[in-house]
């Protein structure tokens, strides 16, 4: 399942959620004060791995 990070707009506050994308802001509150109205951020996102790099030859 995804991580969704919202923010409150009453107090600001950014918090993360796991849940599946149909479940998307069902019953979503502010964990901090409790409002109802958050709204979702878009996340950067970063992946791990090898990376490929061909050697430089000139001859």
């Amino acid at each position: 399942m995804p991580i969704y990070e919202y923010k409150c707009r009453k107090c600001e506050y950014t918090f993360e959620i796991i849940q599946k994308s149909t479940e998307e802001k069902k019953g979503l509150i502010c964990p901090k004060c409790g409002e109802k109205e958050t709204e979702k951020i878009l996340s950067s996102f970063s992946s791990t791995g090898g990376s490929f790099c061909a050697p430089n030859s000139f001859s």
